[in-house]
């Protein structure tokens, strides 16, 4: 029984179970909220903590003291003074007896070959609450099955019309495409239409399903829950630095879920997270190679291509030898290269992605981080979006936004392309001058950004990658500070914040590495070393013909078809590493599996060239390594912590002196369709899986559905 005194007092759990227990009850509470907090568990299908209120499976009824009609749904009823709530009485048990009866009445006896199996809400729900027999002698019903895409496998006869996964779709990720038609027994969930779910946030609905109505089409019988190891690790794919779970079995990876972690992703994870992992098995380096006398490259030994990167490293010094990180270098690596450059008097390191130089820079770690953090868009009220387009850049981000719009009447305004973004938006137009009009306080909506209390303006990576990024980063920071100074925005609230694309470049600018690659273009070294970059920010023709170019990396992608000198790598399931995502976040991963043929750890590869060419870094292990780390930028080694950024003022400051007028061309980021979002690295490009969505996409229907095979 649980007695509840007052919304605003404590509630006593006793009687049936026989011990106290105090917690504390917050206003609008219902009764499944107040049980749960008192430890009383009361089974559920259709509620859920992220979604609206359903209350149409019933498996939550409880029986409530002097109440009119009993038993009720708990997830619908909002507790109030005086309450007994009885949670295990005799009336309350044989309800839910009842419900468990209806819902197996029609459900197919399919747990043997069901992917659901040993996760199943209405396995272990069954057999807690439900009944040893049935009274049910009817036929049982059948669905057919819809082909939603690539991604989820349906077998509708197993759906319990939970309407989670419409509920999902609606409020969550802001997608119309399923629903309910039918009534009573009748009742289907479907797209009325077939076509693909289209969502970068579709897969979630399979860890939202309590049934097996809904599940992974790439994992269908290929492992059971039981058989496989979970390791908890960090996803690399995006800035955001998603936590997941990674679940392997003989050493391949099976299956990647999300990790609940409310400041960063919740309990969801983007479809390119979770589908995307056949690629770490596909188009892998996993031995060294060197190009021979016909240019092509031809497996060797680590000892033979190790010496030869060191011969060449001995053979060079200063700007003759530079480096380039590509968007998924973890941090380890990141230092153990600038270590090795600098011991040779490099200062040549550069990062992919490019960010404007002018002013103050990558010098302030405020002009390069999302500052108001990811977590910290659900307390603004209003939001500027300035050449982004975050539902495909930043899937969890802009969920985090629409989670915004949709309960706290959050005003959105977009600089840049039209595009549909899950929630409406005011549009001011794609042209740079309505950046030069904000920053001048000409615009009408200057007025919107000074009567807003906490306003936030996040610029687009993307965006600052045009030759006038610096004039863009300039004029953004301007609105930033006049927004600040207009409106009373209270102490310590950021106003500016960037809106990273890649996992390494917070990291990258932390250590020093200079964003893009246009020293090198105008300065071409001797030797130039490819951590990993794959983005094709640089080619053969950049380079001197007697160049030599070395590719350390886990895929064989861009990079390493121009390599002279491939040196494999181990992707992020297969290391630990170190990882700072666009808020300045430090996170990392764990070893899931072993990496594949001769492929080992980048700073470990880097701390051998460095022995081998005569300038041997110190450091022999992961910890020397971190802590040299923290000598370095302690705040990287400070993990699940976010270093917050200062001198605003002086950013501004420096701001104001760049020598660069606005370009005419409109603010257009590169990635404007889902087809751009499954195909942004050298793990998507190398998934089958991510080739089967862009094609679903491009034709505008599902991709036809293999053949299942029990």
């Amino acid at each position: 029984m649980l007695r509840v005194p007052c919304c605003f007092d404590y509630v006593r759990f006793t009687s049936l179970f026989r011990f106290p227990l105090n917690v504390f009850i917050f206003p609008m509470f219902c009764s499944a909220q107040a049980c749960e907090k008192a430890g009383i568990q009361i089974p559920r299908f259709c509620y859920h903590e992220r979604l609206s209120v359903a209350g149409n499976c019933r498996m939550c009824l409880v029986e409530i003291e002097k109440a009119p009609k009993v038993p009720v749904a708990a997830c619908a009823m909002p507790v109030m003074k005086g309450w007994n709530i009885l949670t295990n009485s005799e009336k309350t048990r044989k309800a839910r007896e009842g419900v468990m009866e209806f819902l197996l009445a029609n459900h197919p006896l399919d747990c043997p070959i069901c992917d659901q199996g040993g996760e199943c809400d209405l396995q272990d729900q069954s057999m807690q609450f439900g009944s040893d027999r049935s009274r049910f002698s009817e036929g049982k019903r059948a669905v057919e099955d819809k082909n939603i895409g690539p991604l989820i496998k349906t077998i509708m006869t197993r759906c319990i019309q939970c309407t989670r996964c419409v509920r999902f779709a609606s409020e969550i990720a802001g997608v119309e495409d399923l629903g309910t038609t039918g009534r009573g027994n009748n009742l289907q969930i479907g797209t009325y239409v077939e076509k693909m779910f289209m969502s970068e946030l579709s897969g979630n609905v399979i860890d939202v399903c309590p049934v097996g109505a809904l599940t992974s089409k790439p994992y269908a019988f290929t492992a059971r829950p039981w058989e496989t190891r979970k390791t908890e690790s960090i996803d690399v794919l995006d800035a955001v630095g998603s936590n997941i779970v990674v679940s392997t079995r003989g050493g391949e990876v099976m299956r990647v879920m999300p990790r609940l972690n409310e400041d960063v992703n919740e309990e969801w994870i983007s479809d390119k997270t979770r589908f995307a992992y056949d690629g770490l098995k596909r188009q892998r380096l996993t031995q060294p190679m060197v190009k021979d006398e016909s240019g092509q490259l031809t497996p060797t030994t680590w000892e033979d291509a190790l010496t030869r990167v060191a011969g060449a490293l001995q053979s060079v010094q200063g700007n003759d030898v530079a480096a380039i990180a590509g968007g998924m270098a973890d941090a380890e690596a990141l230092v153990a290269l600038k270590d090795v450059l600098n011991r040779l008097n490099s200062e040549n390191l550069c990062t992919e992605e490019v960010f404007p130089t002018a002013g103050a820079g990558s010098d302030l770690r405020s002009n390069y981080l999302l500052n108001s953090r990811i977590a910290g868009i659900e307390e603004c009220d209003l939001l500027l979006l300035v050449g982004t387009n975050p539902r495909y850049e930043a899937p969890l981000f802009n969920a985090r936004i629409r989670k915004s719009w949709l309960h706290n009447e959050l005003q959105v305004a977009v600089v840049g392309h039209g595009v549909d973004l899950s929630y409406t938006y005011d549009h001011l137009g794609e042209e740079t001058s309505v950046l030069k009009e904000l920053a001048n306080g000409t615009h009408p909506f200057c007025q919107v950004l000074s009567a807003a209390k906490r306003p936030v303006v996040v610029v687009g990576s993307s965006a600052l990658q045009r030759d006038d990024g610096a004039a863009i980063l300039s004029a953004v920071s301007t609105i930033a500070q006049n927004a600040r100074a207009s409106s009373g925005v209270e102490d310590g609230w950021k106003v500016l914040n960037v809106l990273h694309r890649v996992a390494s470049q917070v990291a990258a600018l932390d250590l020093g590495y200079k964003a893009g690659v246009d020293a090198i273009r105008k300065n071409p070294p001797k030797v130039l070393f490819l951590l990993g970059a794959d983005a094709g920010c640089i080619s053969r023709a950049d380079l001197p013909q007697n160049s030599l170019i070395i590719y350390q990396g886990h895929h064989g992608d861009v990079g390493a078809p121009m390599a002279d000198i491939i040196l494999p790598g181990a992707a992020y399931t297969e290391k630990n590493a170190t990882y700072v995502n666009t808020e300045g976040r430090s996170q990392h991963t764990k070893v899931a599996v072993t990496a594949p043929g001769l492929a080992r750890e980048d700073w470990k590869v880097i701390r051998a060239i460095s022995e081998l060419a005569g300038v041997t870094l110190p450091y022999d292990s992961l910890e020397e390594v971190r802590a040299r780390l923290a000598e370095v930028s302690p705040n990287l080694v400070r993990y699940d912590d976010v270093e917050e950024a200062n001198y605003f003022r002086q950013a501004l400051e420096l701001a104001q002196t760049v020598n660069q007028d606005l370009l005419a061309a409109p603010l257009v980021p590169p990635q404007l369709s889902a087809k751009d979002f499954y195909m942004t690295d050298s793990i998507s490009r190398a998934s089958q899986t991510m080739a089967k969505c862009v094609k679903a996409v491009t034709e505008g229907a599902a991709a036809v559905e293999e053949p299942s095979v029990c």
